[in-house]
């Protein structure tokens, strides 16, 4: 059968589902901890406390930041089995959109759930282990949804992408969705104050927001379900490996262990910023809640003033460059959240502010480009191998990003209490000063060596043999 490339309207339509899977995304990494480790001001306006928050595992260890841990060692299971479903699909409508369309419903509707923890604990020594469970099977479940949608999703950037140029595009398109919808995820800083002041319980005015994001991310993770025919554009061979032998040849892959590897450690340092920003807005900039939307908001829009560039700076300097450049930024960034209280006087907008300027550049850098470097590393693999595993490599790199996001969640629930002058063991334990600056110091530390893992990705060999192949 033959296949035409997209257009850019229908590249643009496919970013769509990016949209909706990073709000989703997005309320579990901005609100999964937020939600359930208040803060002071937090309780002040009546929250209440669903889960054991102090270091009451081994003494280093929250239940949260464990049960997020889990759920990784869940994923690493999931995601090449299901990645392994999708290459070797024989379903006539294609091998990625019908697992999509599937997911789309259940990939919402668990993502509300994780925040209806069913009972409220008044006694801050007591511990609900219904509560417990019911986080840790939901979560488990969201990841789960998550790898049926986004692994699928992600394989379609190679298979859609089929020249440099499109994939740049693509990459560029679903960066920018990506942003959006972890803004938007962030909408519920600023409505769930309108909706306590029409007094809405503390909790409620953040379940009606959630609820009402997921059902706007589900309407966007279903429009390229319905309007991208993939048989149209794709016409793979099915893979014969099974998932293991599948897996085992991705990571015989040299050039993506090393991406991969830095590629962790970009999530970690990102995810200990996104899931700290209110921390870092309320605790250590001692701001309103809602700036955290207001600089949220400001880093997406200076950084997507950046995006129009970013191709032709890849044309002229390379992907590899770019992202060690991105990632020493981003550590710059966290060097400006580190100083926050340290200097006298440096507090308020000012540090916000300076984030955002600083951030907005390595932002685009880092959203657009590592997409395109595992859409080349399974592109020069099917040349050298003959054999097109594009879900298996971009399910790797979906559980880079989720591995990421678990130690960041684990790092930040442990270091975000220390310096407290609380019981480090008491159940409701709120984030300090001194611990979210070890928290930056941390992000600073795994930025820098993520740039330097990916230092040793040979860009120029990978090139080679896709121009060589492109010109035969």
């Amino acid at each position: 059968m033959k296949t035409r490339r997209l257009t850019k309207k229908e590249m643009r339509i496919f970013a769509v589902g990016q949209l909706g899977w990073s709000i989703l995304g997005g309320l579990i990494n901005a609100w999964l901890v937020t939600f359930y480790l208040p803060t002071e001001q937090d309780i002040a306006k009546g929250a209440h406390f669903y889960l054991p928050t102090g270091l009451i595992i081994f003494g280093i260890l929250t239940i949260l930041g464990l049960i997020a841990f889990i759920c990784r060692i869940f994923d690493a299971v999931t995601d090449p089995w299901i990645a392994s479903l999708s290459d070797r699909s024989t379903n006539p409508k294609g091998r990625r959109i019908p697992f999509m369309k599937r997911a789309a419903v259940p990939f919402a509707l668990i993502t509300v759930l994780v925040f209806f923890a069913p009972q409220v604990v008044t006694d801050s020594s007591k511990t609900s282990w219904i509560n417990i469970a019911w986080v840790l099977c939901t979560l488990i479940l969201f990841y789960l949804f998550m790898t049926m949608y986004c692994t699928p999703y992600n394989a379609l950037i190679s298979e859609f992408g089929k020249t440099q140029e499109d994939r740049m595009y693509i990459s560029t398109a679903i960066s920018l969705t990506f942003f959006f919808g972890t803004l938007i995820a962030y909408l519920p800083f600023v409505f769930a104050g309108v909706l306590q002041g029409m007094a809405v319980s503390f909790a409620w005015s953040y379940r009606a927001c959630f609820i009402v994001l997921a059902a706007l991310a589900l309407v966007c993770m279903l429009v390229p379900v319905f309007k991208l025919n993939e048989k149209e554009f794709v016409d793979a061979v099915p893979s014969e490996s099974n998932a293991i032998k599948s897996l085992g040849k991705t990571f015989q892959n040299r050039d993506f262990v090393k991406f991969a590897a830095s590629d962790i450690a970009y999530w970690i340092g990102l995810t200990l910023f996104q899931t700290g920003l209110p921390f870092f807005v309320k605790v250590s900039m001692e701001l309103d809640a809602s700036f955290s939307m207001y600089f949220l908001g400001g880093m997406t829009v200076l950084s997507a003033c950046f995006y129009p560039i970013v191709s032709k700076l890849v044309s002229q300097f390379g992907k590899k460059k770019l992202v060690i450049a991105g990632f020493l930024g981003l550590a710059l960034a966290y060097v400006i959240t580190a100083l926050i209280g340290v200097i006298p006087g440096f507090k308020g907008i000012l540090p916000g502010a300076l984030i955002v300027i600083i951030s907005a550049f390595p932002m685009a850098l880092l959203g657009i480009i590592p997409q395109a470097i595992v859409a080349d590393v399974a592109e020069e693999d099917a040349i050298v191998t003959g054999e097109k595993r594009e879900g298996m490599f971009f399910a790797a790199r979906t559980f880079a990003m989720k591995m990421g996001q678990s130690v960041a969640m684990l790092v930040f629930t442990s270091l975000a209490v220390l310096g407290t002058t609380q019981d480090l063991k008491s159940n409701d334990l709120t984030a300090s000063p001194i611990g979210l600056r070890i928290v930056a110091i941390v992000a600073i530390c795994f930025c820098v060596l993520g740039a330097v893992i990916l230092a040793a990705y040979d860009e120029k060999k990978v090139m080679k043999t896709i121009n060589d192949n492109a010109n035969k």
